[in-house]
């Protein structure tokens, strides 16, 4: 599973990476997780609102922080 968390480094970014990581931690799942802070990269995906949560190349989150919870329940989701 990829997992990508898109934000300039802003504090929610910073809270929805961590969140990110402290979910697969707890799910025990295989993933890559990757912290895309370099605003060119980030005008690739056309995301307007930070911080964005990524599964599989998929926009599943955008525009706030993403909870532990939530994560999981995507990640589950997209096993």
């Amino acid at each position: 599973m990829n997992i990508k968390v898109l934000g300039p480094g802003c504090p929610k970014c910073k809270t929805t990476y961590n969140n990110v990581i402290e979910a697969v931690k707890q799910t025990g799942i295989d993933a890559e997780v990757i912290k895309i802070e370099d605003i060119e990269e980030m005008m690739k995906y056309n995301v307007l609102t930070t911080p964005v949560l990524m599964i599989n190349e998929v926009a599943k989150i955008k525009g706030r922080v993403a909870e532990i919870k939530e994560i999981k329940e995507l990640i589950n989701a997209n096993l």
